[in-house]
């Protein structure tokens, strides 16, 4: 039997989750900082709101992907630092591929080869 395509809250969830992951690649991030970086990264054409991060950052923490950890920031505040667990980097890798093969579908069907320069 055929699974259900996944709903649109499910298909955001796992785009956030995904966007976070990559986020805290490179080192711990605080959920500000995280949300900031995607704003840029992404040229400001996503921006997530707190309502959404918090309790995407919970949820990635609750199934291992991410680990939390109280830390002064550079501006001497405590704010919880998020670091990606082994569990996390073993997902992000998982869900980039999917995500990979998921744009090169889209931009073969929105521009066919055979279609190209009519």
């Amino acid at each position: 039997m055929p699974q259900e395509p996944p709903s649109r809250v499910d298909l955001l969830r796992g785009t956030l989750d995904l966007l976070i992951l990559r986020t805290l690649l490179p080192g711990p991030s605080h959920g500000h900082a995280i949300a900031k970086h995607i704003q840029r990264t992404s040229e400001d054409l996503l921006q997530v709101e707190t309502g959404s991060l918090y309790p995407a950052l919970y949820r990635l923490e609750a199934k291992g992907w991410i680990a939390a950890s109280w830390q002064l920031s550079d501006k001497g505040k405590r704010a919880r630092y998020y670091r990606m667990t082994a569990k996390g980097r073993k997902r992000l890798a998982s869900e980039q591929s999917k995500w990979d093969a998921f744009a090169r579908a889209m931009a073969l069907l929105l521009k066919p080869a055979d279609q190209e320069g009519r």
